[in-house]
């Protein structure tokens, strides 16, 4: 029996048995239904009993998603062999054979070109990072790199939706929203899930859908909630004018028991989100004006994100603000930066986008680590898949691009009980093939759900008649990069 129907049953038996007479007992049942399920050694809103399954190391999540694909062989992947090869042909025992895109697949040769920066090690471990990421780079004892991610999908919508909800097909309920299902949050007062965007300056870089943060076939409850970067953060947040709020009290109280009396009639967990959404919105109009006013942050704080971090929908201020939702009790934050699609014009295009996320990035695991977070906040840098070691249409004295490259590349993670300083995984003298220890797509979910103390498992959800999970049939947790 699906799992909506399954509550829309017992609600009905619970209704049935108390014959609508106790109000407080149907208040108790709304309660449940809403998933106020309270831990005595954590204050929760939400969330199932049983869950976390064990210990966690993480209380919350903030990833960083640079959508569009970083190359790794600009960023953490360094292969110096490349300048013995430069601008000829990738050998096919190299390719394997291995699928391409059509924008690249009707090329006659596929010239190699080493990245044109340069690169150092840095850290007690001597990790290498390029120049392009000089406040990363002096954070790397911090980090867990691991250059061995790859993933099935080559193109960007699949592969997003892939990292996103573990499925490369529409349709699944988003990780954001897994956690939130499982885990609730820890305020009453702002979302479980919170969604923002930036653009990058080059104004382009593919398009986000809500869906990404969807909730799927979980109850529309648990989905993420975008911030925006004009207007209200949260679109209809404001009372129109001359409603005050005393009387949007009066009729959120007057609508709420209209659809209190359609939850018990019928049932529909989708009556019992919309109760629940009014409430927060209703809560909202306080606590996101307080969390948006930066006036109580030092301006030394504000300046370490990097001089656009007092403009509203840059990554640098998203990123304060992701810190700042952690502080309030968000479980899930996630960050989408564009435009890091790099098919042509890669030596114009990629270092504005480093320069956009380095410091920002950076400040908030410093930021973090002042305040004593780091420790149970988990950090995740990445995109959805890397870059090709050939020149995607014709090389240049001063140009080049990179094509979409599924089968290796580099993700960063760090706080939580992640393993710092430490560097995992490898790939050939090509950036090509994983010649070390491969993570799947899966194997990052999962290790992600294992922090927070979810065995990934065990979360499950049923749907037309089959336990879905985060991780589908796949994955295994990654130990060798926890401590």
């Amino acid at each position: 029996m699906d799992q909506p129907r399954r509550e829309h049953l017992e609600h009905l038996t619970r209704r049935h048995f108390f014959g609508r007479q106790a109000k407080g007992i149907g208040l108790a049942a709304l309660s449940s239904l809403l998933g106020g399920h309270a831990r005595a050694d954590e204050a929760r809103v939400g969330g199932l009993d049983g869950v976390p399954h064990f210990a966690p190391r993480a209380r919350r999540v903030i990833y960083l998603f640079q959508s569009g694909g970083p190359s790794q062989i600009e960023t953490f992947d360094y292969k110096p062999r490349l300048m013995e090869f430069q601008n000829t042909d990738l050998p096919a025992s190299v390719r394997q054979g291995q699928r391409l895109t059509n924008m690249s697949a009707q090329q006659a040769v596929f010239p190699i070109v080493p990245s044109r920066y340069s690169f150092a090690q840095h850290g007690k471990n001597g990790a290498w990072v390029s120049e392009l990421l000089p406040h990363t780079a002096k954070l790397v004892d911090k980090l867990t790199i691991v250059r061995s991610v790859h993933t099935e999908a080559i193109n960007h919508d699949p592969a997003v939706t892939f990292f996103q909800t573990g499925s490369q097909i529409a349709g699944r309920p988003s990780m954001g929203s897994w956690v939130s299902y499982g885990l609730g949050c820890e305020t009453e007062n702002l979302p479980a899930f919170v969604v923002m965007i930036s653009p990058g300056q080059g104004g382009g870089g593919q398009p986000l859908y809500d869906r990404l943060w969807g909730s799927g076939f979980l109850p529309t409850r648990f989905q993420g909630v975008k911030f925006r970067s004009v207007g209200d953060p949260v679109l209809y947040l404001s009372n129109p004018p001359g409603f005050p709020a005393e009387n949007r009290r009066v009729f959120l109280d007057a609508l709420n028991e209209i659809n209190q009396a359609k939850l018990e009639d019928f049932g529909d967990p989708e009556i019992a989100t919309r109760i629940a959404q009014y409430e927060m919105a209703f809560r909202m109009q306080s606590s996101v004006p307080e969390l948006t006013d930066l006036s109580q942050e030092s301006d030394a704080v504000v300046g370490s994100y990097g001089p656009d971090a007092r403009k509203p929908g840059t990554f640098a201020y998203n990123c304060l603000l992701a810190r700042r939702l952690a502080e309030r009790g968000v479980r899930f934050i996630q960050l989408y930066h564009r435009d890091w699609d790099h098919h042509g014009g890669l030596p114009k295009g990629m270092p504005p986008r480093c320069r956009e996320t380095d410091q920002p990035s950076a400040a908030l695991l410093q930021d973090l680590e002042q305040r004593g977070m780091l420790d149970d906040t988990l950090v995740i840098w990445g995109g959805e898949f890397g870059r090709t070691v050939y020149c995607q249409g014709k090389l240049t004295k001063d140009d080049y691009g990179r094509d979409h490259h599924p089968r290796c590349f580099t993700m960063w993670f760090a706080g939580a009980g992640m393993q710092p300083g430490l560097v995992y995984g490898a790939t050939d003298d090509y950036s090509y093939n994983i010649t070390e220890k491969p993570v799947h797509v899966h194997d990052v979910q999962a290790t992600i759900l294992q922090q927070l103390g979810v065995d990934h498992t065990k979360l499950t959800y049923k749907f037309s008649g089959r336990n879905f999970r985060l991780t589908d049939v796949h994955g295994k947790v990654v130990k060798d990069i926890l401590r």
